[in-house]
Protein backbone atom coordinates (compact mmCIF):
# COMPACT_ATOMS: atom_id res chain seq x y z
CA UNK A 1 0.00 0.00 0.00
CA UNK A 2 1.21 3.58 -0.81
CA UNK A 3 2.17 5.98 2.02
CA UNK A 4 2.25 9.66 1.48
CA UNK A 5 3.63 12.53 2.97
CA UNK A 6 4.43 16.32 3.05
CA UNK A 7 6.47 19.18 4.94
CA UNK A 8 6.71 22.51 5.12
CA UNK A 9 8.82 25.44 6.62
CA UNK A 10 9.02 29.14 6.01
CA UNK A 11 11.86 29.16 8.05
CA UNK A 12 14.80 32.07 6.01
CA UNK A 13 17.91 29.80 6.80
CA UNK A 14 17.95 26.91 4.05
CA UNK A 15 19.26 24.99 6.24
CA UNK A 16 16.68 24.90 9.21
CA UNK A 17 13.95 24.74 6.42
CA UNK A 18 15.00 21.31 4.75
CA UNK A 19 15.25 20.37 8.59
CA UNK A 20 11.80 21.47 9.44
CA UNK A 21 10.29 20.15 6.26
CA UNK A 22 12.04 16.36 6.19
CA UNK A 23 11.20 16.57 9.79
CA UNK A 24 7.58 16.13 9.17
CA UNK A 25 7.88 14.08 6.15
CA UNK A 26 9.86 11.31 8.38
CA UNK A 27 7.52 11.47 10.81
CA UNK A 28 4.68 10.83 8.27
CA UNK A 29 6.60 8.31 7.23
CA UNK A 30 7.80 6.52 10.05
CA UNK A 31 11.37 6.87 9.12
CA UNK A 32 11.13 4.69 6.04
CA UNK A 33 13.00 5.31 2.54
CA UNK A 34 10.59 6.84 -0.02
CA UNK A 35 10.35 6.27 -3.70
CA UNK A 36 9.44 9.39 -5.01
CA UNK A 37 10.56 12.95 -3.98
CA UNK A 38 9.67 16.27 -4.86
CA UNK A 39 11.11 19.57 -4.02
CA UNK A 40 9.99 22.77 -4.40
CA UNK A 41 11.99 25.73 -3.36
CA UNK A 42 10.85 29.81 -3.07
CA UNK A 43 13.18 32.49 -5.11
CA UNK A 44 14.49 33.12 -1.66
CA UNK A 45 16.37 29.95 -1.71
CA UNK A 46 17.19 29.78 -5.40
CA UNK A 47 21.50 30.48 -4.66
CA UNK A 48 21.22 27.49 -2.02
CA UNK A 49 18.83 25.06 -4.21
CA UNK A 50 21.87 22.91 -5.10
CA UNK A 51 22.37 22.64 -1.29
CA UNK A 52 19.00 22.31 -0.77
CA UNK A 53 18.19 19.42 -2.85
CA UNK A 54 21.33 17.72 -1.97
CA UNK A 55 20.34 17.44 1.66
CA UNK A 56 16.78 16.07 0.87
CA UNK A 57 17.85 13.41 -1.07
CA UNK A 58 20.88 12.13 1.51
CA UNK A 59 18.29 12.87 3.88
CA UNK A 60 15.79 10.52 2.47
CA UNK A 61 17.53 8.63 0.39
CA UNK A 62 14.53 8.10 -2.63
CA UNK A 63 14.65 6.34 -5.88
CA UNK A 64 13.73 9.28 -7.76
CA UNK A 65 14.21 13.11 -6.72
CA UNK A 66 12.68 15.96 -8.47
CA UNK A 67 11.78 19.90 -8.16
CA UNK A 68 13.19 23.28 -8.90
CA UNK A 69 11.94 26.58 -7.84
CA UNK A 70 9.01 29.33 -8.00
CA UNK A 71 7.56 32.18 -7.22
CA UNK A 72 5.35 30.67 -4.33
CA UNK A 73 5.31 27.18 -3.12
CA UNK A 74 2.58 24.95 -2.08
CA UNK A 75 2.35 22.47 1.34
CA UNK A 76 -0.35 20.78 2.71
CA UNK A 77 -3.41 23.75 2.76
CA UNK A 78 -1.21 26.52 2.69
CA UNK A 79 0.09 28.72 -0.24
CA UNK A 80 2.98 31.06 0.51
CA UNK A 81 3.23 33.71 -1.44
CA UNK A 82 6.13 36.78 -0.73
CA UNK A 83 8.16 34.85 1.80
CA UNK A 84 10.89 32.00 1.76
CA UNK A 85 9.08 28.66 1.66
CA UNK A 86 10.63 25.02 1.05
CA UNK A 87 7.56 22.15 0.34
CA UNK A 88 8.88 18.61 0.27
CA UNK A 89 6.33 15.84 -1.51
CA UNK A 90 7.61 12.28 -0.67
CA UNK A 91 5.87 8.81 -1.68
CA UNK A 92 6.41 5.41 -1.04
CA UNK A 93 4.78 3.22 -4.00
CA UNK A 94 6.17 -0.21 -3.92
CA UNK A 95 4.30 -1.72 -6.77
CA UNK A 96 4.82 1.54 -8.78
CA UNK A 97 7.55 1.48 -11.45
CA UNK A 98 9.56 5.22 -11.51
CA UNK A 99 11.74 6.27 -14.12
CA UNK A 100 13.69 9.50 -14.25
CA UNK A 101 13.57 11.91 -17.74
CA UNK A 102 15.67 14.77 -18.30
CA UNK A 103 14.18 16.14 -21.06
CA UNK A 104 16.57 19.40 -23.00
CA UNK A 105 16.73 20.85 -26.55
CA UNK A 106 20.22 20.37 -28.07
CA UNK A 107 21.96 21.65 -31.67
CA UNK A 108 22.51 19.26 -34.24
CA UNK A 109 23.63 19.39 -37.87
CA UNK A 110 19.99 19.17 -39.03
CA UNK A 111 19.19 21.89 -36.73
CA UNK A 112 17.76 21.90 -32.53
CA UNK A 113 16.57 18.53 -31.33
CA UNK A 114 14.86 16.99 -28.11
CA UNK A 115 16.75 14.44 -26.51
CA UNK A 116 15.72 12.66 -23.08
CA UNK A 117 12.66 11.01 -24.83
CA UNK A 118 10.37 8.95 -22.45
CA UNK A 119 11.02 5.22 -23.44
CA UNK A 120 7.38 4.14 -21.56
CA UNK A 121 4.58 5.02 -23.77
CA UNK A 122 1.92 4.61 -21.29
CA UNK A 123 0.99 6.31 -17.83
CA UNK A 124 2.19 9.74 -16.18
CA UNK A 125 4.56 12.10 -16.62
CA UNK A 126 5.15 14.48 -13.93
CA UNK A 127 6.96 17.21 -15.65
CA UNK A 128 8.94 20.76 -14.36
CA UNK A 129 10.36 22.88 -16.84
CA UNK A 130 11.88 26.09 -17.71
CA UNK A 131 9.94 28.23 -19.45
CA UNK A 132 12.82 30.27 -21.29
CA UNK A 133 14.45 27.29 -22.68
CA UNK A 134 12.06 24.29 -22.88
CA UNK A 135 9.35 23.77 -25.74
CA UNK A 136 6.52 22.85 -23.81
CA UNK A 137 3.97 23.14 -26.17
CA UNK A 138 6.11 21.65 -28.98
CA UNK A 139 6.75 18.59 -26.95
CA UNK A 140 3.71 18.45 -25.71
CA UNK A 141 2.20 18.44 -29.45
CA UNK A 142 4.68 15.24 -29.84
CA UNK A 143 3.67 13.24 -27.25
CA UNK A 144 -0.49 13.79 -28.36
CA UNK A 145 0.60 12.63 -31.46
CA UNK A 146 3.41 9.62 -30.96
CA UNK A 147 2.17 8.49 -27.25
CA UNK A 148 -1.62 9.27 -26.96
CA UNK A 149 -1.07 6.77 -23.85
CA UNK A 150 1.06 9.06 -22.12
CA UNK A 151 -0.41 11.99 -19.58
CA UNK A 152 1.12 15.36 -18.74
CA UNK A 153 0.71 16.89 -15.77
CA UNK A 154 3.09 19.30 -14.29
CA UNK A 155 4.27 23.29 -14.37
CA UNK A 156 6.77 25.71 -16.17
CA UNK A 157 8.93 27.47 -13.09
CA UNK A 158 8.53 30.44 -12.47
CA UNK A 159 11.19 32.19 -9.52
CA UNK A 160 12.90 34.06 -12.24
CA UNK A 161 11.97 36.99 -15.01
CA UNK A 162 14.98 35.95 -16.96
CA UNK A 163 17.14 32.81 -18.38
CA UNK A 164 19.21 30.98 -16.47
CA UNK A 165 17.42 31.69 -13.17
CA UNK A 166 15.52 28.98 -12.28
CA UNK A 167 16.56 25.76 -10.78
CA UNK A 168 15.61 22.04 -11.88
CA UNK A 169 16.34 19.30 -9.93
CA UNK A 170 16.67 15.64 -11.01
CA UNK A 171 18.85 13.10 -8.39
CA UNK A 172 21.93 14.41 -8.22
CA UNK A 173 22.00 16.98 -11.09
CA UNK A 174 20.86 20.65 -10.68
CA UNK A 175 20.38 22.66 -13.83
CA UNK A 176 19.11 26.14 -15.43
CA UNK A 177 17.69 24.98 -18.58
CA UNK A 178 15.26 21.91 -20.15
CA UNK A 179 12.94 19.62 -18.35
CA UNK A 180 12.86 17.16 -15.30
CA UNK A 181 10.21 14.58 -14.56
CA UNK A 182 9.23 11.18 -13.33
CA UNK A 183 7.60 8.76 -15.23
CA UNK A 184 4.94 7.06 -13.02
CA UNK A 185 3.49 3.28 -13.92
CA UNK A 186 1.75 0.72 -12.71
CA UNK A 187 0.37 0.39 -9.12
CA UNK A 188 -1.22 3.34 -8.75
CA UNK A 189 -3.86 5.65 -10.33
CA UNK A 190 -2.97 9.30 -10.98
CA UNK A 191 -6.02 11.08 -12.00
CA UNK A 192 -5.49 14.57 -13.73
CA UNK A 193 -7.79 17.67 -13.03
CA UNK A 194 -7.40 21.24 -15.11
CA UNK A 195 -9.21 23.62 -13.45
CA UNK A 196 -9.32 26.65 -16.18
CA UNK A 197 -11.80 28.67 -13.93
CA UNK A 198 -13.81 30.19 -17.07
CA UNK A 199 -17.51 30.02 -17.91
CA UNK A 200 -18.96 30.61 -21.33
CA UNK A 201 -20.76 33.73 -22.46
CA UNK A 202 -22.93 33.87 -25.07
CA UNK A 203 -23.59 30.92 -28.00
CA UNK A 204 -20.96 28.55 -29.74
CA UNK A 205 -19.97 28.95 -32.99
CA UNK A 206 -18.35 27.27 -35.78
CA UNK A 207 -15.63 28.60 -37.26
CA UNK A 208 -15.98 29.06 -40.91
CA UNK A 209 -13.17 30.63 -41.69
CA UNK A 210 -9.10 31.21 -40.21
CA UNK A 211 -5.79 31.52 -40.92
CA UNK A 212 -3.20 30.08 -38.53
CA UNK A 213 -4.46 32.03 -35.55
CA UNK A 214 -6.56 34.42 -37.02
CA UNK A 215 -10.49 33.63 -36.50
CA UNK A 216 -12.25 35.83 -39.80
CA UNK A 217 -15.48 34.03 -39.63
CA UNK A 218 -17.61 32.22 -36.87
CA UNK A 219 -20.99 30.77 -38.15
CA UNK A 220 -20.75 32.60 -41.79
CA UNK A 221 -20.35 35.89 -40.14
CA UNK A 222 -16.93 38.07 -39.19
CA UNK A 223 -15.58 37.38 -36.21
CA UNK A 224 -15.75 40.75 -34.30
CA UNK A 225 -19.76 41.17 -35.58
CA UNK A 226 -20.33 37.73 -33.62
CA UNK A 227 -18.25 39.63 -30.49
CA UNK A 228 -20.46 42.19 -30.88
CA UNK A 229 -23.29 40.18 -30.73
CA UNK A 230 -22.25 38.44 -27.80
CA UNK A 231 -21.52 41.69 -25.63
CA UNK A 232 -24.92 43.22 -26.37
CA UNK A 233 -26.44 40.07 -25.02
CA UNK A 234 -24.55 39.64 -22.02
CA UNK A 235 -24.85 40.77 -18.75
CA UNK A 236 -23.34 44.10 -17.52
CA UNK A 237 -20.91 42.27 -15.16
CA UNK A 238 -20.18 39.93 -18.43
CA UNK A 239 -19.33 42.62 -20.47
CA UNK A 240 -16.87 44.39 -17.65
CA UNK A 241 -15.13 40.84 -17.40
CA UNK A 242 -14.91 40.88 -21.30
CA UNK A 243 -13.52 43.61 -21.17
CA UNK A 244 -11.14 42.73 -18.13
CA UNK A 245 -9.49 39.92 -20.42
CA UNK A 246 -11.70 38.19 -22.93
CA UNK A 247 -10.88 34.20 -23.36
CA UNK A 248 -12.43 31.74 -26.22
CA UNK A 249 -12.48 27.97 -25.50
CA UNK A 250 -12.18 25.55 -28.27
CA UNK A 251 -13.48 22.50 -28.09
CA UNK A 252 -11.60 19.45 -27.37
CA UNK A 253 -14.32 16.22 -28.67
CA UNK A 254 -16.31 17.67 -31.19
CA UNK A 255 -18.31 14.35 -31.39
CA UNK A 256 -20.49 15.81 -27.99
CA UNK A 257 -23.48 16.82 -28.90
CA UNK A 258 -23.59 19.76 -25.91
CA UNK A 259 -20.65 21.33 -24.79
CA UNK A 260 -20.19 21.73 -20.78
CA UNK A 261 -17.43 22.56 -18.49
CA UNK A 262 -14.59 20.75 -19.15
CA UNK A 263 -15.22 20.58 -22.61
CA UNK A 264 -13.06 23.72 -24.14
CA UNK A 265 -9.63 24.36 -24.25
CA UNK A 266 -9.56 28.08 -23.32
CA UNK A 267 -6.77 30.01 -24.98
CA UNK A 268 -6.87 34.22 -24.68
CA UNK A 269 -8.26 36.75 -27.76
CA UNK A 270 -5.27 38.80 -27.73
CA UNK A 271 -6.26 41.31 -30.73
CA UNK A 272 -8.66 41.80 -32.94
CA UNK A 273 -8.58 43.70 -36.56
CA UNK A 274 -11.60 46.04 -37.30
CA UNK A 275 -10.78 45.95 -41.37
CA UNK A 276 -10.82 42.79 -41.73
CA UNK A 277 -13.30 41.60 -39.21
CA UNK A 278 -10.87 39.10 -37.38
CA UNK A 279 -10.00 37.86 -33.76
CA UNK A 280 -6.29 36.67 -32.80
CA UNK A 281 -6.32 33.87 -30.48
CA UNK A 282 -3.68 32.55 -28.51
CA UNK A 283 -3.41 29.06 -30.56
CA UNK A 284 -3.85 27.92 -34.18
CA UNK A 285 -7.68 27.24 -34.25
CA UNK A 286 -8.96 25.30 -37.33
CA UNK A 287 -12.10 26.06 -39.56
CA UNK A 288 -14.97 23.28 -38.40
CA UNK A 289 -13.80 23.80 -34.67
CA UNK A 290 -16.39 24.87 -32.26
CA UNK A 291 -15.55 27.62 -30.20
CA UNK A 292 -17.53 29.90 -27.30
CA UNK A 293 -16.47 33.18 -25.71
CA UNK A 294 -15.70 32.93 -22.16
CA UNK A 295 -14.92 34.87 -19.13
CA UNK A 296 -12.69 34.57 -16.17
CA UNK A 297 -13.01 35.84 -12.79
CA UNK A 298 -12.64 34.71 -8.98
CA UNK A 299 -15.86 33.42 -8.74
CA UNK A 300 -15.64 31.51 -12.32
CA UNK A 301 -12.17 29.98 -10.95
CA UNK A 302 -13.68 29.47 -7.65
CA UNK A 303 -16.30 27.52 -8.66
CA UNK A 304 -14.70 25.33 -11.08
CA UNK A 305 -12.80 24.05 -8.94
CA UNK A 306 -14.90 23.33 -6.73
CA UNK A 307 -17.36 21.39 -9.30
CA UNK A 308 -14.11 19.48 -10.37
CA UNK A 309 -13.22 18.18 -6.75
CA UNK A 310 -17.36 17.47 -5.99
CA UNK A 311 -16.02 14.77 -7.78
CA UNK A 312 -12.30 13.88 -7.24
CA UNK A 313 -10.79 11.18 -4.57
CA UNK A 314 -7.63 11.00 -3.55
CA UNK A 315 -4.91 10.06 -1.13
CA UNK A 316 -2.29 12.79 -2.20
CA UNK A 317 -1.79 15.28 -4.26
CA UNK A 318 0.50 17.74 -6.68
CA UNK A 319 -0.79 21.40 -7.05
CA UNK A 320 0.43 23.28 -10.08
CA UNK A 321 -1.18 26.72 -10.03
CA UNK A 322 -0.81 29.96 -12.02
CA UNK A 323 1.00 32.36 -10.64
CA UNK A 324 -1.84 34.64 -11.32
CA UNK A 325 -4.22 32.89 -8.83
CA UNK A 326 -3.36 32.65 -5.50
CA UNK A 327 -4.26 36.13 -3.40
CA UNK A 328 -3.98 38.76 -6.87
CA UNK A 329 -6.82 37.08 -8.17
CA UNK A 330 -8.86 35.65 -5.02
CA UNK A 331 -7.67 38.41 -2.48
CA UNK A 332 -7.16 35.87 0.02
CA UNK A 333 -4.87 33.42 0.66
CA UNK A 334 -4.72 29.47 0.56
CA UNK A 335 -7.40 29.78 -1.90
CA UNK A 336 -6.69 26.62 -4.53
CA UNK A 337 -4.47 24.71 -1.24
CA UNK A 338 -7.17 25.80 0.64
CA UNK A 339 -9.89 24.23 -1.17
CA UNK A 340 -8.28 21.02 -2.25
CA UNK A 341 -8.00 20.43 1.78
CA UNK A 342 -11.19 21.06 1.96
CA UNK A 343 -12.99 18.58 -0.46
CA UNK A 344 -11.08 16.28 -0.66
CA UNK A 345 -8.29 15.92 2.37
CA UNK A 346 -7.01 16.51 4.39
CA UNK A 347 -4.46 15.08 2.86
CA UNK A 348 -0.47 15.58 1.28
CA UNK A 349 -0.51 18.06 -0.84
CA UNK A 350 2.87 20.05 -2.39
CA UNK A 351 2.97 22.26 -5.54
CA UNK A 352 4.01 25.50 -6.67
CA UNK A 353 2.95 28.60 -8.70
CA UNK A 354 3.70 28.20 -12.43
CA UNK A 355 4.41 30.34 -15.42
CA UNK A 356 2.02 28.06 -17.06
CA UNK A 357 0.73 24.34 -16.17
CA UNK A 358 0.65 21.10 -17.91
CA UNK A 359 -2.57 18.97 -18.14
CA UNK A 360 -4.91 16.95 -20.00
CA UNK A 361 -7.96 18.47 -21.34
CA UNK A 362 -10.27 15.15 -23.18
CA UNK A 363 -7.47 12.64 -24.28
CA UNK A 364 -4.57 15.40 -25.05
CA UNK A 365 -2.33 16.97 -23.24
CA UNK A 366 -1.97 21.32 -23.32
CA UNK A 367 0.21 24.18 -21.81
CA UNK A 368 -2.32 26.24 -19.60
CA UNK A 369 -2.48 29.57 -18.28
CA UNK A 370 -4.31 30.70 -14.96
CA UNK A 371 -5.25 27.36 -14.54
CA UNK A 372 -4.80 25.06 -11.95
CA UNK A 373 -3.50 21.75 -12.40
CA UNK A 374 -3.56 18.69 -10.20
CA UNK A 375 -2.03 14.91 -10.08
CA UNK A 376 -4.34 12.86 -7.57
CA UNK A 377 -2.45 9.70 -6.56
CA UNK A 378 -4.73 6.95 -5.30
CA UNK A 379 -3.83 3.16 -4.65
Amino acid sequence: MSVYACGLSEHPVPSQAVGEAVGQVLEALDDERPDLVLVFASPHHVGAFEDIATAVRGLLEPAVLLGGSAVAVIGGPREVEDRPALSVFAARLPATVLTPVHLEVVPTPDGPSMVGWPDEPEGTLLLFADPFSFPADAFLERVNDDLPGLQVVGGLASAAMHPGGNRLALDDRIMSTGAVGALVHGGIEVRTLVSQGCRPVGKPYVVTRSERNFIFELGGKSALERLQETAVAASDEERELMRQGLQIGCVVDETRLEFGRGDFLVRGVVGADQRSGAIAVGDVVPVGRTVQFQVRDANSADEDLRLLLAEADADAALLFTCNGRGQRLFGEADHDAGLVDKLIGPLPVAGCFCAGELGPVGARNFLHGFTASLALFRD
